[in-house]
């Protein structure tokens, strides 16, 4: 039997499990797809302390990394079901592991525009992802939609390698940090949209251009080459709300203690309730949750 199951290879999975290693627990990390998280995706972290100018991927395995040398175990499961009680469980599709305590830390997954096309395209010009597909369309028009921190980087990013980029945002003013607002005015290849949705996918093959429609109405073709859709994250954790509350948007509820409903069970890092998602308050819950987590298998023991 396991002390702790960390449901997520994110950062706050991983700290999670470099905490609870520290304090000699039987760790396993269970991640469904890749270690890393959304983090990885990132060309430039510049706001981490002490961690100036590294990319996401450096950032993400050096986390990977340390876990694996303080021996954590990881392995490439996705969890399906958890189950409470005085022994817990974690179900995949190929296991049933027990454990004392579990902590999710499944982070947010890609919200997709929802139109007809969008899933046919994908890869044929749309993409979710700037720092992984940008390549593909050097000297070649591209657009973005959304209006926070993630589109603008996008923005920012693409528009030293296309030709011609646009952002795209439903609102009259973005929601990302000013200083990478004011980063959008140096570039002459940008231009911003404001007040509009992207309506239509056209192109059957491969993308070829995008409806706009403005708030009065007025529809607009423009031609790309490339559609990158950045308009925010949902939460991973359908397969748990039937053990832990979760919120009308399906983040699970929990205090800066990351303390779920049930007890034994923890929540960290871009899956909970909390007013700022950012790598920073990540690795943070990562610790939080962990040193909670020992603390109830001490108070488990001495009962």
């Amino acid at each position: 039997m396991w002390d702790i199951i960390i449901i997520g290879a994110g950062p706050a999975g991983l700290t999670a499990a470099i905490y609870a290693r520290r304090a000699r627990k039987k760790v396993l990390v269970l991640e469904a797809s890749s270690y890393g998280g959304q983090i990885i995706n990132t060309l430039d972290i510049e706001n981490y302390p002490a961690a100036p100018h590294i990319n996401g991927y450096d950032f993400a395995t050096n986390c990977y990394n340390q876990a694996i040398e303080l021996g954590a175990e990881i392995k490439f499961e996705k969890a399906i079901n958890i189950m409470d009680g005085d022994i817990k469980k974690v179900v995949t599709k190929s296991n049933t592991y027990e454990t004392k305590t579990i902590i999710i830390a499944t982070g947010c997954g890609i919200r997709k525009l929802g139109l007809d096309k969008e899933d046919e395209l994908l890869g044929k010009g749309v993409s979710y992802c700037a720092t992984c597909d940008g390549s593909f369309f050097k000297g070649k028009d591209v657009a973005v939609v959304g209006g926070g921190n993630t589109a603008i980087e996008d923005a920012l990013y693409l528009s030293d390698i296309a030709s011609k980029v646009y952002l795209i945002h439903r609102r009259d003013s973005f929601r990302g940090e000013d200083i990478s607002i004011a980063d959008l005015s140096n570039k002459d290849n940008l231009e911003i949209i404001y007040n509009s949705n992207v309506t239509k996918l056209i192109g059957d093959k491969k993308l070829d251009g995008i409806e706009v429609t403005n708030k009065n109405g007025d529809i607009k073709k423009i031609d790309i080459s490339g559609f990158f859709i950045a308009i925010g994250r949902v939460p991973e954790n359908a397969n748990f709300t039937k053990v832990v509350n979760v919120d009308d948007k399906g983040y699970i509820i929990a205090g800066e203690d990351c303390k779920t409903n049930v007890d034994g069970i923890f929540v960290a890092g871009d899956s909970r309730v909390k007013t700022l998602r950012q790598l920073v308050t990540a690795t943070s819950d990562g610790a939080i949750a962990a040193t909670n987590a020992i603390k109830y298998i001490s108070r488990r023991n001495n009962v």
